[in-house]
């Protein structure tokens, strides 16, 4: 943010500079990417465009996302993580076609998440990662086709069983949550044995210090990992020039 308080001021995104951001994604989609471009404002001059099956708002400074985005009728996948977002607008509900949301790295706390989102009936990915969020919305228990929830990195203290009952349900991320105490996380997903956990976000759409905070944890768990599953030295022999009986019997590994 700028001295004093002002918002910085973010770049124009005119409607030409919108259709030269189209592309054309490998299963023949429309894709407006609007991405890291500096803007501080939803540009209203895309919703001249909105045929679009996916648009990426991602790692810009928006604040706020208008009610208008709801003309985007055909779009099935939205991204605006890594911007300012405390809020997001009831009329999200009416995106019904949209299958993957993500929202991650924003401001966005339990109340700015509206009700309406148990009408996205066909969501299959929502990732509220990285947000304020200090409890799980019920609002996720309507929706059935869920596969994908990612709710690391928040202020959740408990998990509601109704999350865990969702048919389709297959991964799930509550890492770095302010649980009571650490195996109620642990406990939550061992009752449900189809889960596992992950990062829903891929390093290429992390911006840099969301990447290095993850790559810091998961280096973390890596040595701890190693340190518990060290295998014992093997002795060597630098003067072995044939292969011992034991790797004769596998002579392809051997190659």
């Amino acid at each position: 943010m700028a001295k004093g308080g002002k918002v910085p001021k973010g770049k124009k995104i005119t409607l030409n500079v919108a259709r030269n951001c189209i592309k054309i994604t490998f299963d023949g989609r429309k894709r407006l990417d609007l991405s890291k471009m500096g803007i501080t404002t939803f540009p209203k001059c895309i919703l001249r465009l909105s045929d679009v099956d996916e648009l990426d708002l991602s790692r810009n400074m928006i604040r706020k996302i208008p009610d208008s985005i709801s003309k985007f009728q055909n779009l099935r996948w939205l991204d605006l993580h890594s911007n300012y977002i405390d809020k997001l607008p009831e009329s999200i509900g009416q995106m019904t076609g949209l299958l993957y949301l993500n929202v991650c790295n924003n401001k966005l706390t339990t109340n700015g998440l509206p009700v309406e989102l148990n009408q996205l009936k066909n969501i299959r990915t929502l990732n509220f990662g990285l947000n304020h969020l200090d409890s799980v919305p019920t609002t996720l228990a309507a929706l059935k086709e869920l596969h994908e929830v990612g709710l690391f990195d928040n202020l959740l203290n408990s998990i509601p069983n109704s999350i865990g009952k969702l048919p389709k349900l297959k991964k799930l991320n509550i890492k770095r949550n302010p649980f009571p105490k650490e195996e109620e996380s642990e406990l939550f997903l061992d009752s449900i044995k189809r889960l596992e956990n992950l990062y829903l976000v891929e390093e290429k759409d992390l911006c840099g210090p969301c990447l290095k905070k993850c790559q810091q944890a998961r280096d973390k768990l890596y040595k701890i990992k190693s340190m518990a599953t060290a295998p014992l030295r093997k002795p060597l022999f630098s003067n072995l020039v044939s292969p011992n009986s034991m790797a004769k019997e596998s002579q392809e590994d051997w190659r």
